[in-house]
């Protein structure tokens, strides 16, 4: 058994004890292929319930922060995360992106760039869009619902697949992508 698979177990029966997860439209979830997981972000366990409803093992991407501390970075890094400088359009962190995918691995991507706080109006990034384009890869929407209070449920919706096959081969404006950047995320609040 992989790490992987191991900590996906015990994470799995902690959270289920906590917070019990009812889990929506993993048809959705291609079951071979790249592809990118777009998933809301409230909540630091956010990236736990991606990773125990998905169906597929997941790398992600997430805030370069997070592997300060040595001993919690490599643990998270074994487990699949790699660091993005937030804000910088960090090319090392697009490159790693962009390799996984070619390797016909699964990434999630949080497309509000971090933690949106409640009463905060949310704003979509566009790495998800140019990411998924570059790579001709599709988007997953993943809308985790609910607050995390112990023993309320929790639910975890899959939305169908977005492609960007009309857009292929032509250049974007900013403007453009900004808009298709906020269809994603209003896609997946609206599952």
């Amino acid at each position: 058994m992989t790490l992987y698979n191991f900590a996906k177990l015990l994470v799995r029966a902690l959270m289920m004890f906590m917070f019990p997860i009812k889990t929506e439209g993993t048809e959705n979830v291609p079951r071979s292929g790249a592809f990118i997981l777009a998933v809301n972000h409230k909540s630091n366990l956010d990236p736990c319930v991606a990773a125990i409803t998905c169906p597929r093992q997941l790398t992600f991407m997430a805030k370069a922060e997070l592997f300060k501390n040595k001993l919690f970075g490599g643990l998270i890094r074994r487990l699949g995360a790699f660091p993005i400088k937030r804000g910088t359009g960090d090319m090392a962190a697009i490159k790693t992106a962009v390799k996984i995918l070619s390797e016909e691995r699964a990434m999630l991507i949080f497309p509000e760039g971090g933690r949106v706080r409640k009463g905060k109006p949310s704003q979509a990034k566009t790495g998800v869009v140019n990411i998924a384009r570059h790579c001709d890869v599709p988007v997953i929407p993943l809308h985790i619902k609910n607050g995390y209070r112990f023993m309320r449920r929790v639910t975890a919706v899959y939305g169908e697949p977005i492609t960007f096959d009309e857009y292929k081969d032509q250049r974007l404006s900013a403007e453009q992508t900004k808009a298709l950047s906020d269809k994603v995320l209003e896609t997946i609040y609206e599952l």
